[in-house]
């Protein structure tokens, strides 16, 4: 089996207006990503995701892998990273030569399960797990007033037990946030925060403090990605988990984020931070420092479906029978075709369970009447 062509699809959904949602950074207005569409010469086709700017995708998978990746055997795929840090020597761990990595990789990997017969979680050599516990990325700030709690109880209604809510926009709001989406949530649930690195780190440690009474399971990205020393303060002066990984790229900054012990939970980006390949790379290190491995997600749902396969490959080292936090993977609430229309058969969080796709390779097919509805070349 050999890879023939590579076609490199934008996609994109704007907001209506009045609607913008975002985080303590500030507001968005446009949902969009890159999807990759790869073809082999046994008719098999694989899909992948870089969530980056289309038009930066196309130049750097023109630039840097096209010439290497045609011709290319998919089960050659784990060397493919290696040889992005070798050779663009200087640059193979930016953002966007790792972001189109990811798509190719993954796409590799879709290719591999579909060859085989099998879906990529059991090729990736973990336990076969059928279901995922999906927590609701929710409670964005957004343009439109409405009230606080109102995301939480709409996620509550779809069945949800766990939720992450945004934060970060100074300590009174934060304990107003966290409070609201506890009361709604109860006792029992999983919450988490996300600050977006907006703040400093006696900024986080304060907010960490005042809302430590809400049992909160991670404080996602207290302090910038930049800022390693101020997670290290951070982490030394507070009881919450810390967990971050959205905005790093490849093995070698997480590998940074592991062995400092900075975070207690990492989250590779399935669509950044080298896909498939490089995330198991990645969990291996975690699991071997006893550091939890959560993906982030926050993309279309081809990368949503790399993020369920590869959380229903990562061991639950070091529990046996008894497993205290199941593994949970990210569900975005805010309103998204591009995760709720691009699949004929859409992932359902409702009810609280994540069913893993059992079909070969990612275990979906893509909607080509919504593909070409969304694309924006």
């Amino acid at each position: 089996m050999r890879l023939t062509d590579i076609d490199v699809i934008p996609v994109s959904h704007s907001l209506p207006a009045g609607e913008g949602l975002g985080d303590a950074r500030g507001f968005g207005h446009e949902r969009g990503t890159t999807l990759l569409r790869v073809e082999t010469d046994t008719d098999h086709v694989g899909w992948g995701e870089a969530f980056a700017p289309g038009p930066i995708v196309q130049a750097t998978v023109d630039e840097l892998f096209r010439d290497e990746v045609v011709g290319m055997d998919p089960f050659d795929v784990e060397s493919l990273a290696d040889r992005s840090y070798t050779d663009p020597y200087h640059f193979g761990g930016s953002v966007f030569v790792q972001s189109a990595l990811s798509a190719i990789d993954v796409a590799c990997w879709d290719l591999i399960g579909k060859e085989l017969g099998r879906p990529v979680h059991r090729i990736l050599g973990g336990r076969k797990r059928e279901t995922l516990l999906p927590y609701a990325s929710t409670m964005y700030f957004t343009e439109r007033d409405r009230p606080v709690a109102e995301p939480i109880e709409e996620a509550v209604a779809e069945g949800f037990t766990a939720a992450k809510i945004k934060i970060g926009t100074g300590v009174e709001e934060d304990v107003e946030r966290v409070r609201a989406a506890r009361e709604v949530l109860g006792p029992d649930a999983r919450l988490m925060v996300d600050c977006n690195g907006n703040y400093r780190p006696d900024q986080a440690i304060r907010s960490a403090r005042a809302i430590a009474e809400y049992d909160v399971t991670w404080m996602e990205e207290p302090v910038p990605p930049e800022n390693l020393e101020g997670y290290r303060e951070v982490r030394e002066h507070v009881g919450i988990p810390l967990a971050a990984g959205e905005a790093y790229y490849g093995r070698f900054a997480f590998k940074r984020l592991i062995d400092d012990r900075l975070v207690d939970v990492v989250q590779p980006n399935l669509a950044r931070c080298g896909g498939l390949s490089e995330a198991r790379r990645i969990a291996s290190m975690a699991n071997t420092a006893n550091v939890a491995v959560r993906p982030h997600i926050w993309n279309s749902a081809v990368g949503l479906a790399a993020a369920v396969q590869f959380a229903a490959s990562v061991s639950d080292y070091p529990h046996t029978r008894h497993v205290p936090d199941p593994m949970m993977v990210e569900f975005d609430r805010s309103p998204n075709p591009l995760r709720s229309e691009l699949l004929e058969d859409p992932f359902d969080p409702s009810g609280g369970e994540l069913d893993v796709p059992q079909a070969p390779g990612l275990g979906i097919e893509v909607d080509a009447d919504a593909l070409e509805r969304y694309r924006d070349d």
